[in-house]
C-alpha cells in the first residue's frame, strides 16, 4: 500500500491542481484520497489500487467542488465583500520531475521544453473537466478503457469519446501555438 501511494502521489496531486488550480486544496485532496483508500480498501488486492484510488480521488475533487458551492453561496449570502483569491504564481512550474533523462542538454532546449510543457499543462487545464479526467487517467495514470470507464462511473464509449475529444482538441491548440509532438 505504501509503495502504490508514494507512486502515485505526484501525479494525484497534479490531477488535483487541475482540476481546482489552489495547491493547498490539491494537496487535502490528495491526503483525503490515500486516507479512504488505506481505511477502506486496505485489504483488497493490490491490482486493484489503481483503479480504486482514481475513483476516489475524482469523487473527492467533486465533493470539494460541492463543499466550495455551498461555501461560496453563504459567503455571497452573508457578506457583502468577497475576499479576491487570485493565485500568486503557478506552483506546478516548482515541481521537480522524477526522471531526468529526458530533459533536453542546453539552455536553449531546456527553456523550449520548460515553455511547451506550461503550454501543454495550460491546454490540459482549458480541457473540460470530464474529458481531463479521462485523458489523465489513460494517458498519464496509464489505465486502460474499462479501468477508466470504471473510476469515472461511465461506460467505456463514453471514455473513448472523451480521450478522443480531448486529445483532438489539445492537438489543435498546441498546433494553433506552433508546438509539434
Amino acid at each position: 500500500m505504501s509503495h502504490f501511494l508514494e507512486s502515485v502521489e505526484r501525479r494525484a496531486f497534479k490531477q488535483a491542481m487541475f482540476a481546482v488550480r489552489d495547491e493547498e486544496a490539491a494537496l487535502d485532496i490528495v491526503q483525503d484520497s490515500m486516507l479512504k483508500l488505506a481505511e477502506k480498501y486496505g485489504n483488497h488486492p493490490c491490482d486493484e489500487f489503481p483503479m480504486l484510488f482514481q475513483r476516489i480521488l475524482q469523487n473527492t475533487i467533486r465533493d470539494y467542488y460541492r463543499r466550495t458551492k455551498v461555501r461560496s453561496m453563504w459567503t455571497t449570502v452573508l457578506s457583502a465583500l468577497t475576499p479576491d483569491n487570485e493565485e500568486d504564481g503557478d506552483p506546478l512550474e516548482t515541481l521537480e520531475t522524477e526522471d531526468t533523462s529526458n530533459l533536453a542538454s542546453t539552455p536553449e532546449k531546456q527553456v523550449l521544453q520548460a515553455q511547451t510543457l506550461t503550454a501543454i499543462e495550460d491546454e490540459i487545464r482549458k480541457l473540460p473537466t470530464r474529458q481531463r479526467e479521462a485523458f489523465l487517467m489513460r494517458y498519464w495514470e496509464d489505465m486502460d478503457v474499462a479501468e477508466t470507464a470504471a473510476a469515472m462511473g461511465c461506460s467505456e464509449g463514453s471514455v473513448k469519446t472523451h480521450c478522443s475529444r480531448a486529445t483532438h482538441a489539445l492537438a489543435a491548440a498546441l498546433s494553433a501555438k506552433g508546438i509539434k509532438l
